[in-house]
Parts: C-alpha cells; sequence; structure tokens
C-alpha cells in the first residue's frame, strides 16, 4: 500500500494544475484530452484549479476545448477568484491584473478604481505585463495609505514554451517591498484556496483525491493542507533532476499523459 492507492479507482477525485501540466503558455503538453478522457472512463472527476489569475474562466474552457479537452467553467478554480473572495461588495480595489482578475472582481462587487484614486481598500496584485516603475509607485504609494495588499498567488516564477517568465510573487514582491507590509496570498497552497477547493468538493463526499502540478510549493503543499496525496510532473517549473525537500511526492511522472497512462487497471 502506498499514500497513492484508490487515486484512479472509479468515483475518485482529482485535482489538476494548468500551466506547466496541461500547456505551457496554451500550448499542449502532449495529449492532456486523452489524459482527462482517460480518468473520465474511469469515472475520475477532475478539477481544475490554476494559479494564473489572468484568464477569464470562458477563456479557460476555450483553451481547454483547443488542446481537446472538453470542460466547463464550473471545472474551474482559480486564484482570481479565491482573491475576490478575501473582498467585501463594495469595497473599493487598485487591480494590477488581466482580464479573469476584473471578472472575479465584478462578481464579488468591487469597485475597480483607476490607478491614482486617493484612497483604496485594497490593491490586488495578479498576473500581467502591464506593469512598470509607475505603476509599481503607485500601488506602493496605495499600500503605505493603508490599503491592503492581496495577491492572487505567489509563484515567482511562470513556465512558457520558450522558458520561465517572471511570475505574480515577482510583481507582488516588488509591491511589498516597496509599500513596506507583508500581502494576503490567496492562492495555493494558501487557506482561501484551500477552502474554494474544499467547497467545490464538498458535493461530492470525501472521495479520494489526488492533486497533480508542477511546483512541489504551490501544488504541493495544496495536496497536504487537503490531506491528499501529491503527483508531481516534470513538464512545468520542476525537471527530472529536481531534487524535492519538504514535501511528500507519492507519484511522480514526466509529463500529466504519462501519469495517467501509468495507473493501474481500474477497480
Amino acid at each position: 500500500m502506498t499514500d497513492a492507492d484508490g487515486v484512479g479507482d472509479r468515483g475518485s477525485r482529482w485535482i489538476v494544475d494548468l500551466d506547466g501540466v496541461v500547456w505551457l503558455a496554451g500550448e499542449a503538453i502532449g495529449d492532456p484530452g486523452a489524459a482527462v478522457a482517460a480518468l473520465r472512463d474511469r469515472a475520475v472527476d477532475v478539477l481544475f484549479v490554476t494559479n494564473n489569475s489572468a484568464p477569464t474562466r470562458d477563456q479557460l474552457v476555450r483553451r481547454l476545448g483547443q488542446v481537446g479537452v472538453d470542460a466547463r467553467a464550473s471545472d474551474l478554480v482559480t486564484s482570481a477568484h479565491a482573491a475576490a473572495g478575501l473582498l467585501q461588495p463594495g469595497d473599493r480595489v487598485m487591480m494590477l491584473g488581466e482580464k479573469g482578475l476584473r471578472e472575479a472582481l465584478d462578481e464579488r462587487g468591487v469597485t475597480v478604481s483607476p490607478p491614482g484614486t486617493a484612497r483604496v481598500d485594497a490593491v490586488v496584485v495578479g498576473w500581467t505585463h502591464v506593469f512598470d516603475f509607475d505603476v509599481l509607485a503607485t500601488a506602493a504609494e496605495a499600500v503605505r495609505a493603508g490599503a491592503r495588499l492581496i495577491g492572487t498567488n505567489e509563484d515567482p516564477v511562470h513556465p512558457t514554451p520558450k522558458g520561465l517568465e517572471p511570475g505574480t510573487g515577482a510583481l507582488l514582491a516588488a509591491v511589498a517591498a516597496a509599500g513596506r507590509t507583508s500581502p494576503v496570498v490567496a492562492g495555493k497552497p494558501h487557506p482561501p484556496m484551500v477552502d474554494l477547493v474544499r467547497a467545490r468538493l464538498a458535493p461530492g463526499g470525501a472521495a479520494p483525491v489526488l492533486v497533480v502540478g508542477d511546483q512541489p510549493a504551490t501544488d504541493g503543499r495544496l495536496a497536504e493542507r487537503l490531506g491528499a496525496p501529491f503527483a508531481l510532473v516534470d513538464s512545468g517549473v520542476t525537471s527530472p533532476d529536481t531534487d524535492v525537500v519538504g514535501v511528500a511526492v507519492a507519484l511522480r511522472a514526466a509529463t500529466f499523459g504519462a501519469l495517467v497512462a501509468g495507473l493501474p487497471s481500474a477497480r
């Protein structure tokens, strides 16, 4: 018996990361459609949980369809929605982020104020290419004036087909340093995301869960906090020669597809 026994059984539930597992910047890693179809043939429920706050849920559904994965918005949990849950309807925020974060804030009833607004309740930092000295200065000033600093996640890098690019954590660290504060982080593996995932899993009861991801510090820790085994794939931030320290790895494979292909016969 191992910590991963039963993860491929009928009725089990998998939590699967997107960036570095299903794709790299939307470019499929292997054949994720076939992998998800194989799991569903076993009646395994798949919930996609991502720290990437940039895409909207509709964009993610379309991107999944483009790599052969049939998905609905209800199959997705994002760090943008975890971050929005830390705010109250009517709060005024300065947002550093893309459409996915704006969607989550709008759904929460939060007012996104123009940069430079004298007073805001929070500065919310997500993944974005629109970040320069002026943006940093304005965000830090708002934080020093009393605004809460909320990060959708703290991943320092973001995997792409060209290699690693700066992630939300790099932007968040800059605002925190200049704002002289410590941020509250919403995404994996922090409590807001843990609570959001648990709420999504609750209707299906306490079936076995496997967390699949490419980052031990986020996906592996999420697995720990959910009391689930962690499967590491070496197709994103980690590589086969990466030593993992401090996080238990129940299963390891080159890709998501290889992980599914290596499962024992369904029971």
